[in-house]
């Protein structure tokens, strides 16, 4: 595969394949066993993402907010064949540049395993964990 292949990033909801972003989440360890109508209305919901080469899709992101004061950055994937290449790099920049997320006084994400990716862009751990509390259902799927 060429090194320089030119990677695009849209928040277009009909260029979005929801075929890939189900497979892929379904078989994720944030989102397993998803069902396909959980993911579609995730994304009816969200400010949604995509990074694709030519008319293909190979990343995703979806952001929920309320477009003034949070954000919740959920669902980042890239999928494998174009890992490496800075298309997370590419998603992560396009959220945080677009118009309407602009003046938040907080963006939240949660990972396993990209806290350098994310750090990057000025994410830090939390400050305070003790003040954030969840109810976290993880077999909600099975």
């Amino acid at each position: 595969m060429p090194e320089n292949i030119p990677y695009n990033i849209s928040t277009e909801r009909d260029r979005l394949d929801v075929s890939l972003i189900h497979e892929f989440l379904r078989s994720s360890y944030w989102a397993k066993d998803i069902p396909r109508g959980v993911v579609e209305r995730s994304i009816e919901h969200s400010l949604c993402f995509g990074a694709y080469v030519g008319d293909g899709q190979v990343g995703f992101a979806r952001i929920v907010t309320d477009f003034a004061t949070f954000a919740y950055v959920a669902d980042v994937f890239v999928v494998p064949e174009h890992r490496g290449r800075g298309v997370s790099k590419l998603l992560i920049s396009a959220i945080l540049a677009h118009p309407k997320l602009q003046g938040l006084r907080a963006v939240l994400l949660v990972t396993r395993d990209a806290h350098g990716l994310y750090a990057k862009f000025g994410f830090q751990p939390l400050a305070h964990p003790e003040r954030f509390m969840m109810i976290h259902n993880p077999d909600i799927y099975t």
